[in-house]
């Protein structure tokens, strides 16, 4: 008898935690485990300003891929895009870095320039 090993490799995915304009505040990249077999981009979108949307990537599992949802939060409107692909850091590299201050800055001037 002859012995079969299956071995699966996990999919690599680009991870940022949060994002705003473009830049990253935290990357990485990372294994995906379990039922997560797509990686994906997100972008949580204020309606009141484009300026205030902020990004996410990372691992999911294919149910929450290529959906848009839409809610409000106290009065303010949102949408939500999650969109996914299953090849390793096939969900784009994060752009550079960007400190949590600048991130910050950039935000309120976002929400007084309204």
């Amino acid at each position: 008898l002859k012995c079969l090993s299956m071995s699966s490799e996990s999919l690599t995915c680009n991870t940022c935690k949060m994002g705003f304009v473009g830049k990253c505040l935290y990357s990485s990249t990372v294994k995906c485990t379990g039922n997560e077999t797509d990686c994906y981009v997100g972008e949580l979108a204020f309606n009141i300003s484009r300026m205030m949307a902020m990004q996410t990537r990372g691992c999911t599992v294919s149910s929450l891929c290529n959906r848009t949802e839409s809610g409000a939060l106290l009065t303010a409107g949102y949408t939500v895009t999650r969109t996914c692909c299953s090849e390793d850091l096939c969900n784009g590299a994060p752009s550079m870095q960007l400190p949590l201050a600048a991130a910050l800055s950039t935000a309120l001037l976002a929400v007084w320039s309204t």
